[in-house]
């Protein structure tokens, strides 16, 4: 039986037998490597759910049904997908405007967004991020973790807000003193097991242990702290949230938001994935169809938007993963904790989570990375930091698209003074160099535009090319114009109205094929003397010139 033509064109979004393949041979090291990430998502998954306002029970969720629904259908062998520092930043404002009940909504409209993108095969546009705005929304995401952190940390109600910072600041004038050391306590003891442990063997599961240290030492002292509360102790149940249309249209905006954060982060760590692995390379689009249905997978069964995690993702490359086996299995690893183990989860410090998640946002900067940006140009660092700065005062997306603006404005700015515009010697070009020809070339003029002539260059090239107004004849060059856009074209169109005005005739020399196009739609060529005033040889247009300047001057 044929398949459709659709299915047809589909056919490399969908899950197939290859994706396993090496199984037979990788699946002791991919069932390890799955217990590893498993062991490291597990506070991880409880932390973000905490600091989203969703609750813990919504991050263990998202890290079971997220990371096994991404890792058949996504686009990675070695991908590992769940909640994510990046996501929380985006969901606390949501959740404080909406309500948390919101999020199971918002994970399906923002799962069926990212499918749409993979299916148009939008997968490689992230390709075309510029690196300042990727380490500067990192740095942001990385503050506004940290920021999101100090309610838990001072074990105080969290102040009512959707500016992080502002949040931050207010939890500091009412934190109780003798309740907030407890916790600050608590959070400098899980910072510093988690520093020595990963100084002494960073393969161990830092996060893990320091947790469980700190629930002991809060069970034995009984220290008088916020815990994580009941989890659920079985599987999570389906459930269709409210899918109306006033709620459709209530959210979208955010869905989308959260959509395109799903979107690169899921992207940028697959090729982070791509990089450190030598299996066979992620599949973008695929991999956006393989998180749009993780996410709205999430959303039926009570969990929070997801994206593919990079940190988790290295652990797995880091251990062996070579197959879909290990990410499969680290959300089994997170099932069997939440039904073995719920009730001693359910005892985990709150202080302890933000312990970690300190430790998670310093560890997200890179050090060296930020200083080679920063004594790069000023450009690059500009866009670096306003992209940082925008994160952490505005928003996660609309600082991308700040970064993003600001540096093409500034690639802009650069591929303009780039251009030029240069005198060339008729002398040296011509055939003779007799009397008359000297008289003749006194009238000739030589221009060669290097460069792109576009919008953000043409009125430079118009000021410089009608200067000179005595000649007779202009030969304008074009053969090392390598950018050329319909402002450009037109432009040309004005230099050579304004010559032909001032009694200058305009010859061409060296139109490019791949520009004739674009000059014949604007009607360049009708503006010459003649359409045959188009040369490929300098020497064919100099003995054109010299011809108009003797029926001139006879």
């Amino acid at each position: 039986m044929k398949s459709s033509p659709f299915l047809a064109t589909m056919r490399d979004l969908l899950p197939a037998r290859s994706d396993y393949t090496a199984a037979s041979t990788s699946w002791k090291p991919d069932l390890m490597a799955g217990l590893t990430v498993g062991i490291v998502a597990l506070p991880l998954a409880l932390a973000f759910g905490v600091t989203s306002g969703v609750g813990a029970s919504a991050g263990i969720v998202t890290a079971i049904v997220a990371g096994i629904v991404a890792a058949v259908f996504g686009g990675s062998h070695v991908q590992v997908s769940g909640p994510t520092g990046a996501m929380t930043v985006v969901l606390v404002p949501i959740v404080e405007r909406y309500g948390p009940g919101a999020v199971y909504s918002l994970a399906i409209l923002a799962g069926v967004v990212v499918i749409a993108m993979g299916v148009a095969r939008l997968g490689r546009a992230v390709m075309y991020l510029p690196w300042p705005v990727i380490e500067g929304f990192t740095v942001g995401i990385a503050t506004v973790i940290a920021l999101q952190q100090v309610p838990l940390a001072l074990d105080v109600i969290k102040p009512a807000g959707e500016n992080t910072a502002i949040v931050a600041f207010e939890s500091f004038q009412i934190f109780d003193s003798q309740q907030s050391v407890i916790a600050l306590g608590l959070v400098a003891f899980v910072i510093a097991v988690m520093l020595i442990i990963m100084k002494i063997r960073h393969t161990l599961p830092s996060s893990i242990i320091a947790v469980i240290a700190a629930t002991v030492l809060a069970e034995v002292m009984q220290l008088e702290t916020s815990r994580i509360g009941e989890l659920p102790a079985a599987l999570p149940q389906f459930a269709v949230p409210v899918l109306d249309i006033a709620s459709i249209k209530m959210l979208l905006s955010s869905a989308i938001a959260v959509a395109a954060l799903a979107a690169i982060e899921s992207l940028l760590s697959a090729r982070v994935a791509d990089g450190m692995s030598d299996e066979s390379k992620s599949n973008p689009d695929r991999e956006l169809v393989g998180q749009g249905l993780a996410n709205v997978a999430s959303g039926f069964f009570g969990g929070m938007p997801a994206t593919g995690a990079i940190a988790r993702t290295a652990v797995n490359v880091r251990s062996g993963a070579r197959t879909r086996i290990s990410s499969i299995f680290h959300s089994l690893v997170l099932v069997l904790a939440i039904v073995a183990g719920s009730g001693l989860l359910s005892k985990i410090p709150l202080a302890a989570l933000a312990g970690v998640l300190f430790v998670t946002a310093y560890r997200m900067v890179e050090r060296r990375t930020v200083f080679a940006l920063l004594r790069s140009s000023r450009s690059d660092a500009g866009v670096f930091l306003v992209t940082a700065l925008a994160t952490v005062a505005l928003d996660l997306i609309v600082a991308v698209e700040i970064g993003i603006a600001l540096a093409a404005g500034l690639a802009l700015r650069t591929l303009a003074s780039s251009s030029s515009v240069h005198t060339e010697s008729v002398r040296s070009d011509a055939i003779d160099n007799g009397t008359e020809a000297e008289l003749l070339h006194q009238h000739i003029g030589i221009y060669r535009l290097d460069g792109a002539l576009f919008f953000g260059a043409a009125q430079r090239f118009l000021d410089d090319l009608t200067e000179d107004l005595h000649l007779k004849v202009m030969i304008l060059r074009l053969d090392r114009v390598n950018l050329l856009d319909a402002t450009g074209a037109q432009t040309l169109n004005e230099v050579i109205e304004d010559l032909q005005s001032h009694g200058v005739t305009v010859l061409l020399k060296g139109v490019q094929e791949r520009h004739r196009a674009t000059l014949s739609a604007v009607g360049t060529f009708a503006l010459l003397r003649n359409e045959s005033d188009s040369f490929e040889f300098l020497p064919d247009a100099i003995n054109e010139a010299r011809k108009i300047v003797r029926e001139q001057l006879s």
